[in-house]
């Protein structure tokens, strides 16, 4: 599980990376109901989103979405039930209106959501060297904002990865960092925004607090506690934080 966003007819789940136990030992926490999942959205192949997808199948009837490259990318992905989507397709899900959009990244044809309903409206983009132009329009303005803030570039470069693995994450087809997701944050958040979450942090190259220290000062914020994980508007309106790979976490 990435997420699991819920709307008025049901919950969509976003990517199934885990075992079903730990999804549910996941969902159980946070309180939300996996009976409620109407749709399974996954935004590329790799095995990180997809790996836990066959064994929840099992247990999971409903429609599940992808790109006809994303369901290429895995031998097993063909063999199971998907809709095929293009990534710029709008799709009416759980009382909810979906809209994909086109991310960038070394995989067939990945996508991120825009989530949106009575005026509502949460963003969903990870996994992407750089923000597309359709990126950008789908994710302005929304209340919640989760977006890829992977690594810190100072840590990478003189982290212990190996070269080739520096360059690839650093590339167009890699993964935002800290820097580059502060950078586009003000053209992102408007007066509607409440929450902006920074996403799939690396363990190795990236902390919650340094991921934060980066962001806050895009959107006007300071520290909201003592070890700087998350940052406030001094209106209160507006919060930073992060999600962390080991702890689930829930924004309404």
């Amino acid at each position: 599980m990435r997420a699991v966003v819920e709307g008025p007819k049901g919950n969509v789940l976003v990517d199934c990376g885990i075992s079903r136990r730990e999804l549910m030992r996941r969902a159980a926490e946070l309180g939300v109901d996996m009976e409620r999942v109407g749709a399974v959205l996954v935004t590329h192949e790799h095995s990180d989103h997809v790996s836990g997808l066959s064994v929840f199948c099992n247990h999971y009837d409903g429609p599940m979405y992808a790109t006809a490259g994303t369901v290429a990318g895995r031998s097993y992905l063909t063999e199971m039930p998907f809709t095929l989507v293009d990534h710029s397709q709008d799709l009416e899900l759980c009382g909810m209106h979906v809209r994909c959009f086109p991310t960038s990244h070394d995989v067939n044809d990945p996508m991120g959501f825009r989530f949106e309903t009575g005026g509502d409206a949460v963003g969903w983009c990870t996994d992407t060297g750089y923000v597309t132009d359709e990126a950008m329009d789908a994710l302005y303005g929304c209340r919640v904002l989760g977006l890829e803030s992977n690594h810190d570039e100072k840590m990478l470069a003189s982290g212990p990865y190996p070269a080739f693995l520096k360059t690839r994450i650093h590339g167009e087809t890699g993964h935002l960092s800290n820097d580059q997701t502060a950078a586009i944050l003000p053209f992102l958040v408007t007066s509607d925004t409440e929450t902006v979450v920074g996403l799939h942090l690396s363990l190795e190259n990236n902390r919650p607090s340094v991921c934060v220290r980066t962001l806050a000062p895009a959107v006007g914020a300071g520290a909201a506690n003592d070890v700087f994980t998350e940052a406030r508007t001094s209106d209160g309106l507006l919060t930073v934080c992060v999600a962390t790979q080991d702890r689930p976490m829930t924004i309404w």
